[in-house]
């Protein structure tokens, strides 16, 4: 084995060797190369021009300015197969003793594997950028078609180098653009009178204007939009082709203003072998036919045997009709006796798919010949399987369990009430080891979790006692009902969590999604209280160190001296605030004993929480390939109010606060309010620049003071301040003394650069800011606290790099954070300190952060 290993190695250095010598010499003689392209307009160097995305001689590229991509192609050789021949025969008895080495099939197939090797470094580099004047002029004339595109008709373009040594050169690319042309009249010639009606009626949002810069990309946003003006008002056969711009420009570049002509003519179509002119007229829905399929495509009904009519569409059905009536033609934006209109028509489309019941539909129109101008529309649902099932296995690991599988399972069933509902029934059941948790027994499966959720959907606002459609179906609205629970051995505190969620979901349009949660029931039940200090290692570590000083009850810890868990903890904190050692008010040691308590108290409160919330979000992102877009959403929790003011009517149970309290919970009270953006811009193929800010604060009051941890903020992360882990910033300039650092008020902002690396790799560079505070709780530690503006110095700030590697469907991120700017660090030791690798925080995640 180890001499097989040893020939490997041999082998493969041999093949470097070959792959790497020679090739670099060959490609190192052939001229200059291009070290950068620089474009000047009118004698003015352009940054940013996306001019530096059309032409043909790009520089190559570098990382961290070394051309990596362009070594690895020097390094081929271009005959691998004689070199190799060349380096066996170099020597007399060379080939004679690899030949008894590893035999002659292995000394042809090492050949073989240079070529391979060859092979891959062509393809995974880039050839040189050298100059080429094929590709000079195809630049050329791109440009020129580039400004023509702007209206600048007599542009002059033309080259020059500039060499830095006598390996690399400067290309530079010299425009003149000289006048723009104008505009100068606009004049249409429209076949149809109804088309010449409507154009003349919609003159007002006409694109191009009189006396603006003749520019191309506005003759096609005008294209488009009379394209769409007629089809959405009833010329249901309109083509794009029937629009023709004509323009008449001087040759002689004397007169640089444009008459522009519009014309459009009518359909052709083909008669008996002769292609004639039809007028485009507008058509009216006369006619609105619902066929719904059967489930099974082989099913023994042939035609469809139910049929009825409601609010004037007749739906008809293989076999009896399982679909309200209402459902169906609620989502149907189609109307009788309203003119064709593409947009009601993509609407309809939208409902059906939206619903998750049918397969995605057909919506075809055809004339009806014995009426003029009518048109039958005819739309074709086929119904999904009825119920579906599907199952999941996860395979975890965490600082709580060393490993875990997860095994669940879902349940959907549609059309649940006739009304095209869709029940979901989800079951998730976790299995965990681990060797840190206090726990009895050897069992290697000691963790456990188990939950279940069930959703309702109704694709309407289903408000009680009410019937009347408060949003129609084209804003998409729906109904959610959804009702879980869970319940956890040996992880944490073993919660006990209920939910139940009642919501409306619609969309005003395209870019706008507004959502209110009417009812927003939590419940979290801590079952497992002793096992706080075993969970909160920091609080332990804290009090067990103060102990070891001033406790005097031998039964409060073991044999080490340290205390025991949890009876130990309980009376120590209990003597130390009774005054029992000598520890004042006064003292450190008693406030960090305080602390210890008043968070023990705090993650081990149940709570209930009931409220309300509204959120909506603008996003204007029009596919998954637009890199310039916006994304705003805003929300905002009312809590407690309204069963707090209950209970006090009915003169419930109070503790020694006067809070109310129900069931021994003390409900939440609290208003909260989030404001988050995004933004990003394209520079370039691949290269973006992306911008995220967040904001948000929850202020407790009346029953309540503070927040439940779980709807608290913290800092720290792979989505967020990625120089710090996960609640480990924070809050304010405290060092980090809890597992878990949260507080009510939160300020993040990201700047992150992304750009490609080599095929699907990329790379990203990044700045991180932000932290939590307490304000307006129950926190009085002032280096927790938010008072005022000048605690935004408070502000941490982490900046790294990162790597990202796109799988098409998902992107794989790994980023690296240095703490550039650490609030809990004395004044003169914030900046830059702690920049180095060892200090170093790393972040696997899925997608990027925002």
């Amino acid at each position: 084995m180890y001499r097989l290993l040893t020939k490997l190695v041999i082998l493969f250095v041999i093949i470097l060797t070959l792959g790497a010598c020679s090739g670099t010499r060959v490609f190192k003689n052939q001229g200059a190369t291009i070290e950068r392209n620089e474009i000047y307009e009118a004698t003015r160097l352009s940054k940013n021009d996306p001019l530096h995305f059309i032409i043909t001689t790009p520089s190559n590229k570098k990382f961290l300015g070394i051309p990596l991509k362009k070594i690895l192609y020097e390094a081929a050789h271009p005959d691998p197969k004689g070199q190799f021949e060349t380096w066996l025969n170099k020597k007399e008895k060379r080939k004679k003793r690899l030949a008894n080495w590893i035999s002659q099939k292995q000394i042809n197939a090492l050949s073989n594997y240079g070529e391979k090797f060859n092979d891959w470094l062509k393809k995974t580099g880039e050839p040189p950028a050298l100059l080429d004047s094929t590709a000079i002029d195809v630049s050329e004339n791109r440009i020129v078609q580039y400004y023509k595109n702007l209206g600048y008709y007599d542009v002059e373009v033309n080259t020059e180098t500039q060499k830095i040594d006598n390996q690399k050169l400067i290309l530079k690319y010299l425009i003149q653009p000289n006048q723009k042309y104008l505009i100068d009249s606009i004049t249409a010639a429209i076949e149809s009178p109804q088309l010449a009606r409507l154009y003349e009626e919609n003159i007002a949002d006409q694109i191009i204007q009189k006396g603006t810069p003749f520019e191309i990309n506005k003759f096609e946003e005008e294209r488009e939009r009379l394209f769409l003006l007629f089809r959405n008002n009833g010329v249901y056969n309109f083509q794009q082709n029937s629009i023709q711009f004509t323009a008449a420009i001087d040759s002689t570049g004397k007169d640089l203003k444009i008459p522009v002509n519009i014309r459009i003519e009518n359909i052709q179509q083909r008669i008996n072998d002769t292609l004639v002119k039809i007028p485009y007229t507008q058509y009216k829905i006369k006619d609105i036919d619902v066929f719904i399929d059967h489930l099974d495509s082989d099913n023994s009904i042939p035609q469809f045997t139910d049929s009825l009519t409601y609010k004037n569409i007749t739906l008809y059905s293989k076999g009896p009709l399982k679909y309200s009536p209402k459902a169906i033609n609620s989502g149907i934006s189609i109307q009788l006796g309203d003119l064709y209109s593409d947009e009601k028509r993509n609407l309809t489309y939208r409902y059906f798919t939206n619903l998750k019941n049918f397969k995605y539909p057909s919506i075809s129109h055809t004339t009806i010949p014995e009426e003029n101008n009518a048109l039958k529309a005819s739309i074709l649902l086929t119904p999904r399987e009825r119920f579906s099932l599907g199952f999941d296995l996860d395979l975890s690991h965490s600082n709580i369990q060393d490993f875990g599988i997860g095994l669940g399972g879902g349940l959907g069933i549609r059309n649940v009430f006739r009304g095209a509902e869709l029940l979901e029934v989800n079951l998730k059941n976790t299995l965990g080891a681990s060797r840190d948790i206090a726990q009895s027994g050897d069992q290697f499966f000691n963790l456990f979790e188990l939950g279940a959720d069930v959703k309702l959907s109704v694709p309407r606002l289903l408000i009680p006692f009410s019937k009347k459609d408060w949003i129609s179906s084209e804003k998409a609205p729906q109904t959610e009902i959804i009702l879980g629970t869970s319940i956890q051995e040996n992880i944490g505190l073993d919660k006990q969590f209920f939910k139940g969620t009642y919501q409306f979901d619609w969309q005003p349009n395209t870019k706008k999604r507004l959502q209110f949660k009417w009812i927003d029931l939590e419940f979290v039940n801590n079952r497992n209280l002793s096992n706080y200090f075993n969970v909160y290692r920091n609080s332990y570590d804290r009090l067990n160190r103060i102990a070891q000083e001033y406790n005097t009850e031998t039964s409060n810890v073991d044999s080490s001296g340290n205390l025991t868990i949890p009876e130990g903890t309980s009376r120590f904190i209990d003597i130390v605030l009774n005054n029992e050692t000598p520890l004042t008010i006064e003292d450190e040691g008693f406030k960090t004993v305080n602390t210890v308590k008043e968070r023990l108290d705090r993650l081990t409160a149940n709570n209930l929480i009931l409220g309300s919330s509204v959120s909506m979000n603008l996003n204007s992102q029009e596919s998954v390939f637009d890199n310039n877009f916006y994304q705003l959403r805003w929300k905002l929790d009312w809590v407690g109010t309204l069963l707090n003011q209950f209970l006090k009517n009915i003169d419930a149970n109070q503790n020694e606060l006067n809070q109310n309290v129900l069931g021994g919970v003390r409900p939440s009270q609290y208003i909260k309010t989030e404001l988050d953006y995004i933004k990003h811009w394209s520079l370039g193929r691949e290269r973006v620049f992306a911008l995220h800010a967040f904001t948000g604060i929850a202020v407790p009051f009346g029953n309540a003071t503070n927040i439940p941890f779980a709807r608290s903020y913290f800092s720290g992360g792979a989505n967020d301040n990625r120089a710090w882990k996960a609640y480990k910033l924070g809050p304010g300039s405290s060092s980090n003394i809890n597992e878990f650092n949260e507080a009510n008020f939160k300020l993040a902002f990201n700047l992150e650069y992304r750009f490609p690396l080599t095929g699907p790799l990329k790379g990203g560079l990044f700045i991180d800011l932000g932290n939590v505070w307490n304000l307006w709780d129950d926190i009085e530690d002032p280096a927790m606290k938010f008072e005022g503006l000048e605690d935004l110095t408070e502000i941490a700030i982490g900046s790294g790099f990162g790597l990202r590697y796109d799988f098409d469907f998902f992107v794989f991120r790994f980023d690296t954070g240095f703490k550039t700017y650490n609030p809990a660090l004395p004044l003169d030791q914030r900046w830059w300190t702690e920049y180095k690798f060892q200090n170093a925080v790393f972040n696997i995640g899925i997608n990027y952060p925002f």
